[in-house]
């Protein structure tokens, strides 16, 4: 019979491209969004720690248990599943967008670009209140996004410097 493959397809069918380059504009753009799926992220890391750790004990102490405490033994292992495709759906919608997650804890993130023909990243931390700094990859530190290279600052020429 022949006919479409019966096959599944997922992300393991797609061959891994280059990240495509965010200009600052685009960035900033998106940084709402991406702020509320990082937070979504670090969120869900803090639960799965709290849980972690609650199920290590319960299951250390399984066979003294009350039922009470049993049957939160097996709650608690539905939610660290729960938490876990959270997590890792939120990690995907990030991917998605082209934005790197750098740290989860912190909820650092970088969106990937071009300075000067080089791979760069404008770089963002949770609880900053925009996307200011950016870095050459390879490179740890971060540096503040120049005056200008901001959208709708003039340039000054030469000559204007030279006046003042």
């Amino acid at each position: 019979m022949s006919g479409p493959s019966q096959r599944a397809s997922g992300p393991t069918d797609q061959p891994k491209r280059k990240p495509s380059p965010i200009d600052l504009t685009t960035a900033r753009q998106m940084l709402p969004l991406v702020r509320s799926i990082v937070q979504d992220i670090v969120d869900t890391r803090q639960k799965l720690a709290h849980l972690s750790g609650e199920q290590d004990v319960l299951d250390r102490e399984r066979r003294s248990l009350t039922w009470e405490s049993r049957r939160r033994r097996y709650s608690v292992a539905d939610e660290l599943t729960n938490a876990n495709k959270a997590y890792t759906s939120a990690v995907g919608e990030l991917s998605q967008l082209g934005v790197s997650l750098v740290d989860d804890t912190t909820g650092s993130v970088e969106f990937p670009t071009r300075i000067n023909g080089r791979a760069a990243a404008f770089s963002w931390h949770m609880g900053e209140d925009g996307v200011r700094f950016w870095r050459y990859s390879g490179e740890e530190q971060r540096r503040p996004i120049p005056v200008d290279w901001q959208p709708g600052t003039a340039l000054r020429t030469r000559a204007e410097s030279a006046g003042d």
